[in-house]
């Protein structure tokens, strides 16, 4: 699972952008007026003191405001034209993200002199008498020290920069600390710094772009005096004039859009219209829509078409757009257009699932919302979709959908998969829950994922329609934002004063959480940055309240609890913690983790954002088992399960798993036995114990309990914790189900696995190097119940090998090697998506809302997807067009096809039992599968050659090459070179031929 993915609180946004939270603004006059400001900043700000203000009624300066001027010792001035506002709003801040904003009221002022000191506005001048720092070298007067600013003007064009720090000296002082202090954006071209000279008349000084570039005036350093200076093409030009001058402020409106169109195609609309024209430049329209159910909604959108859905059949629709300028100017709204939708598709039938045996398939693993996006309709950036980049790439975290997997089934068909396990699809509501593990409504589908005739349902029948298996994502450790709709969901502190109003919605009666629904940063009733901070945001007045709710346990509601650094006041119980009492203890845990390979990493929090259900409550549990049994119902074919460690193997084994099993069974009959449920059991180390903790230990989870425990499911896990621990790695279960005995396959004993198959954490850990990972995952395998079930993976969603926090970025050859162990060693081979080609290789696998998606390890696919492709068979591909052909081409693609058409031509390498034993080579080993009349026997060899002594006589097929040897001594040497390379000898046995060469010589396989 994601841990710590989004999952900060919401005030983390606010207080990245919210920094200057306004009240509302006073009438105007007529008449021009200046306002001249002093502040004494704090003893510690030492460098740089900005203002940030608004004159009322008019906007605020770019953050973090201009700079302001030394006066007399302690104090800085700034002389501001208020036009015709009678006063201003302002905050002020050290350049480095200390900000005083007057616990964030702003400090209101008047025209003429101002003085702000100790949070006190008063109107006397400090510094009248003491003569004012001049831009020149005059000496002040004796026993007055002479203060100076010089204010630079550095032209980034010149070197074709976006930005750039000044790195300076004052004469006699010292240098900035490297790479210095970042200059403010000026007008196009150049950037601006004013620097506080102290009693120096000049300066030295360097540049830089920030990454390392510099401008250092060849080695000489730039010399620069008091006043205004610029610095263009390597020339310093003193006493200049400021190269950008302020721009006269925009008042004029664009003109109205004409020529509105809308258009029906089933439950979408289609909405067009001519672009608007402004004397500066048109920002973006407001499209707003009125009629049916939905009532009436506004979007956003910068281009001159909008595509509306999923919207009520059969009902129509009014339509009207505006136009808006960069500086808030709004045209009136264009003449309506209106359309009338058709008519619903019918719903999916449901589905039953594919049966057989998991270890036959190959599983390919998505992020549905970052694979494919089928329809445009049901994207959603939320309220990080600025603050975290993605915007700017015009990429929303809800990209991909079902319909874009149904469109791209045969891209994985052709790769050779039959499983596709897919990211929790459940209703998330956190702030960036793209990734599916948030959940907050485990009885309904996200509707950010779905799209009319592309339901889940439509998905899962559509794979079964190709014969890919789904494996579903489930969690039943937590639930987040931060409670379980329909089990219990915390009425948290909130007030929608003018710090917080941005961030709750009204409260309206009947109204509830709809993610397809965002705010669209438009709200007259809020200032352009409140605007920008609600902007993305869903409804949410349904779960704050200003007056404690009945029953109200959390201490000191609403109580004042301090400010954050940036000035907004924080109340207890605005934010629910597993020690708020806001969460009733017998629903959900009240603790933190303190050790994670103690009794407490199976019963407390694992993050803020992450609330842990109590799973020994039997409601939890019926809440959880009645949720899960539904998307059974739907006919899926398994369920991965997240954080699976953090819940007691004997609630698992008492509750979770007999239910799984039973309503597998009851609903889909013999196909229900064969349902696959493998847990994320993450044990991140490289021993066969993790830690020593056999109960945080991946093959722990395999195994039934072993003595009976108290009735009560809470006493009972800290009976089954002691005991287990008690025992040690010493005291636990061991099993040859995986392995040959000599040359021969025997049935295995099943009868004490508790029903949950894992993630071979052990291997994954190791893959860094393919020989690593294959003696790790052989050293552990006697003391899993069945290893031959162990799902195995080089890299995921959450880490790479070694718990590395970037994708895989071993090189394709060591790819190559990796997979050809996968795909013929025991286990269930998983590819993350995208690693057929090596996909954001060496990419930082996850980092929240702090960067683009686009630069992450999830970031969205679909790019390589574009064009058509038609699978003829697993692994084999008929026809393909545009991007997703190159993508095709690619030799990792080549390689995994291949790898699977010969898994799947060979049972032995499926569901064999496997031996070392007279066997040399340094990845090499022999595997057999007999039922019925199937008997399978083949002899692998990774990247080198090995030989085989002790196994059957008889004619042996390499599935690689074709190669025959008849072995007549029980000795077999296989010949072969390449990282990645491989032979696979499969002995002819009556009623079960060897199958010759499979598929086509490749880059790897030859």
């Amino acid at each position: 699972m994601p841990r710590r993915t989004g999952r900060r609180r919401m005030i983390g946004a606010a207080l990245a952008a919210g920094l200057t939270v306004g009240l509302a603004p006073l009438s105007t006059a007529a008449a021009a007026n200046t306002v001249t400001v002093y502040y004494r900043p704090p003893t510690a700000w030492t460098g740089t003191v900005n203002i940030h203000y608004a004159p009322d009624g008019g906007a605020w300066t770019a953050v973090p405001g201009v700079a302001m001027e030394a006066a007399c010792t302690g104090w800085r001035k700034r002389t501001i034209d208020a036009g015709s506002a009678t006063g201003l709003q302002v905050v002020f801040n050290n350049n480095a993200g200390t900000w005083d904003n007057n616990n964030g009221a702003n400090y209101r002022t008047g025209t003429g002199t101002v003085t702000v000191s100790g949070g006190v506005v008063g109107t006397s001048d400090p510094c009248a008498g003491t003569p004012s720092p001049t831009p020149t070298a005059t000496p002040a007067p004796t026993g007055t020290p002479a203060t100076r600013t010089a204010e630079v003007w550095y032209h980034l064009a010149t070197r074709g920069w976006a930005s750039a720090n000044i790195h300076y000296q004052p004469a006699g002082g010292a240098w900035t600390a490297v790479p210095g202090v970042p200059m403010e954006a000026g007008c196009t071209g150049w950037a601006r710094r004013v620097v506080d000279l102290g009693s120096a008349a000049t300066l030295k000084a360097a540049f830089n772009n920030g990454t390392g570039t510099w401008d250092n005036n060849n080695g000489a350093d730039y010399t620069i005096g008091a006043g205004v200076s610029t610095v263009k093409a390597g020339v310093v030009t003193a006493g200049a004039s400021a190269p950008c001058a302020p721009e006269t402020p925009d008042t004029t409106a664009p003109s109205t859009p004409t020529g509105l169109g809308a258009t029906a195609n089933g439950l979408r609309v289609a909405v067009s219209w001519a672009a608007a024209t402004d004397d500066r430049a048109v920002t973006g329209y407001r499209l707003t829509r009125t009629g049916g159910p939905e009532g009436t909604v506004t979007v956003t959108t910068t281009g001159t078409s909008h595509v509306d859905g999923t919207l009520t059949a059969n009902t129509r629709y009014e339509y009207t757009v505006r136009a808006y300028d960069a500086a808030g100017n709004t045209s009136a709204s264009s003449a309506p257009a209106a359309a009338t939708t058709g008519d619903a598709p019918p719903p999916a039938a449901a589905g039953s699932p594919l049966g057989g045996d998991p270890r036959e398939d190959t599983i390919y693993f998505v992020m549905t919302a970052r694979f494919a996006d089928g329809d445009s309709t049901n994207n959603r950036g939320g309220s990080q979709h600025v603050k975290s980049g993605n915007a700017a790439n015009d990429d929303p975290m809800f990209r991909g959908d079902f319909k874009g997997l149904i469109d791209k089934l045969d891209y994985i068909k052709g790769l050779g998969f039959s499983a596709l396990w897919i990211t929790p699809v459940v209703l998330n509501r956190s702030d960036y829950d793209f990734h599916g593990y948030h959940g907050w409504d485990f009885y309904r589908v996200d509707p950010r994922l779905e799209s009319p005739g592309a339901s889940y349902q439509d998905l899962i029948n559509a794979a079964h329609g190709k014969g890919i298996k789904i494996f579903q994502d489930v969690v039943y450790n937590h639930s987040s934002r931060w409670g379980a709709k329909g089990l219990f969901t915390p009425t948290v502190y909130g007030v929608r004063d003018e710090q917080w109003k941005w961030m709750y919605s009204k409260p309206e009666a009947g109204r509830e959480y709809d993610p397809m629904v965002e705010h669209t940063g438009t709200d007259p009733e809020l200032t352009p940055a409140q605007n920008a901070l609600a902007k993305g945001r869903p409804y949410n007045g349904d779960v704050w309240s200003t007056a404690a709710p009945a029953g109200n346990q959390c201490p000191r509601w609403g109580t004042p609890n301090g400010t954050s650094p940036e000035g907004f006041k924080l109340y207890e119980c605005q934010w629910p913690t597993p020690t708020s009492k806001l969460f009733p203890a017998d629903l959900y845990h009240q603790c933190w983790i303190g050790n994670w390979e103690g009794e407490d990493a199976r019963s407390c929090w694992l993050h803020e954002d992450l609330a842990d259900f109590n799973t020994e409550n039997p409601t939890v549990q019926k809440y959880l088992i009645d949720a899960y049994n539904r998307y059974i119902d739907m006919g899926v074919d398994g369920f991965r399960i997240d954080t699976a460690v953090h819940i007691p193997r004997v609630t698992w084994n008492r509750r979770f798993l007999p239910a799984i099993q039973q309503h597998a069974l009851a609903k889909h009959g013999e196909k229900g036995k064969d349902f696959y449920v493998f847990g994320e059991v993450a044990a991140f180390v490289n021993d066969k114990w993790n830690r020593g903790s056999v109960n945080h230990s991946a093959q722990f989870f395999t195994w039934k309990e072993r003595k009976e425990y108290s009735p009560d499911d809470v006493k009972a896990a800290i009976e089954q914790y002691d005991y287990e621990q008690l025992a040690g790695p010493a005291g636990q279960p061991t099993s040859d189900n995986a392995f040959l005995r000599g040359n021969t396959y025997h049935a295995p004993d099943h009868s004490k696995f508790s029903g949950m198959n894992v993630i071979d954490m052990r291997m994954h850990m190791n893959f860094g190097d393919a020989h690593n990972a294959y003696g790790n995952g052989r050293d552990s395998d006697d003391s899993y119940n069945d290893a031959t079930y162990n799902v195995v993976y080089v890299d995921s969603h959450d880490y790479g090998p070694n718990k590395s926090n970037t994708r895989y970025t071993g090189g394709t050859d060591a790819w190559a090697e990796n997979m050809s162990l996968m795909w013929t060693f025991r286990g269930i081979p998983t590819l993350y998506y995208g690693s057929e080609i090596e996909f954001q290789k060496g990419a930082k696998i996850d980092c929240g809302p702090t960067c683009p998606l686009a630069t992450t390890g999830r970031a969205y696919y679909g790019d390589h997807l574009q064009g058509t492709v038609t699978a003829t068979d697993f692994g084999k591909v008929g026809s393909a067009t545009g991007a997703v052909a190159t993508t095709l081409s690619k030799p990792l693609v080549k390689h995994v096809q291949r790898l699977n058409q010969i898994r799947r031509a060979v049972p032995a390498l499926q569901k064999g039992q496997y031996s070392t034993e007279g066997i040399s080579g340094s990845m090499a080993y022999k595997r057999r599968f007999t039922s019925g009349a199937v008997d399978s026997f083949a002899l692998v060899t990774v990247s080198g050659s090995a030989t085989f002594t002790g196994v059957p006589n008889g004619r042996y097929v390499d599935a690689v090459t074709g190669d025959v040897q008849t072995v007549g001594n029980g000795t077999l040497t296989a010949t072969v070179s390449g990282q990645g390379n491989l032979r696979v000898y499969v002995l002819d046995l009556p009623g079960n031929p060897a199958p010759g060469k499979i598929g086509e010589t490749g880059p790897y396989l030859r």
